[in-house]
């Protein structure tokens, strides 16, 4: 790693450091208005993390939208020389109906596992409201936390779901507008509001399936409660304004998923970026006779 200026102690903890931005980006979900869904889709994805150009991690998600119903799971862990220092894995999943096009959230776990210990969360929806959530085990109380209220949780999207961002119209979703939007999301632990601003189109091309045109957005992180003020990783989050974040459409809809992210760090570049994007159309289901 390029780092012959700072010292090896130094070193150390800004590879920490690093670890926990990354581990922050990856309960950061993209979260926007509930636009109907067009039709039907189905993506298989795997995505790699790189810092300063290193492997740092690998991922997996799959999204599977019916008529009525979705679902979409995500797993990873960290890999290479990021391992040594915040080794573990996590999963999530979300669940919902499908009601008039849009996409509407009614559960979502997570999982994380790190040498030091093993973390649920699990949050229950309705309507954009949260009803029931918990985490095990119970994180300890902070007074320097910012305390997230009953209201705070109302009109809310759960980081899986909030993952897709959902384009009206009838035009192609791929376009300038897709990033002229924003929305709240709840982890189970904090609430933070994520922003998108145009930057540019491009084109990408997967080690397997997808190729063709993204749209790519600044993304802009803003902490609203749940939160440690003082904690650098949200004072770095919060003031980045180099993040960015390119959309791909999950074939068949009128959703499009993150196929790359790139946030700064101390170290380096941070990327996530998909390896292998397999996405088709779903014809939707032909209701059984009597």
């Amino acid at each position: 790693m390029p780092t012959p200026l700072i010292p090896p102690r130094q070193r150390s903890a800004g590879r920490r450091g690093v670890a926990k931005i990354l581990a922050a980006l990856g309960g950061l979900a993209v979260a926007w208005g509930a636009a109907p869904a067009a039709a039907q889709g189905k993506l298989e994805a795997q995505y790699e993390a790189t810092l300063a150009g290193i492997p740092v991690g690998k991922g997996a998600w799959s999204i599977d939208i019916q008529d009525d119903v979705f679902s979409a799971a995500a797993s990873g862990g960290t890999t290479g020389i990021l391992k040594s220092f915040a080794g573990g894995s996590g999963t999530g999943a979300s669940q919902g109906r499908v009601v008039n096009g849009a996409l509407v959230a009614t559960g979502y776990q997570a999982s994380t596992i790190t040498s030091k210990k093993k973390e649920e969360i699990r949050i229950v929806l309705d309507k954009g409201n949260v009803k029931e959530f918990g985490i095990v085990p119970e994180p300890p109380v902070d007074a320097d936390r910012i305390v997230v209220t009953d209201a705070h949780r109302r009109g809310v999207w759960d980081p899986m779901t909030a993952s897709m961002l959902r384009v009206p119209g009838n035009g192609d979703p791929l376009s300038p507008d897709a990033c002229h939007t924003g929305a709240p999301v709840f982890d189970g632990r904090m609430r933070y509001d994520l922003k998108l601003d145009f930057k540019r189109m491009e084109t990408v091309r997967a080690e397997k399936g997808y190729r063709g045109p993204v749209v790519v957005c600044a993304l802009y992180f803003v902490p609203v409660a749940g939160y440690i003020p003082d904690r650098p990783v949200i004072k770095y989050l919060a003031a980045q304004r180099n993040i960015e974040i390119a959309f791909a459409p999950v074939a068949g809809t009128r959703i499009l998923v993150p196929f790359w992210l790139k946030v700064p760090t101390p170290l380096g570049p941070a990327m996530l970026e998909a390896t292998s994007f397999i996405t088709a159309p779903q014809p939707p289901r032909v209701a059984k006779t009597q």
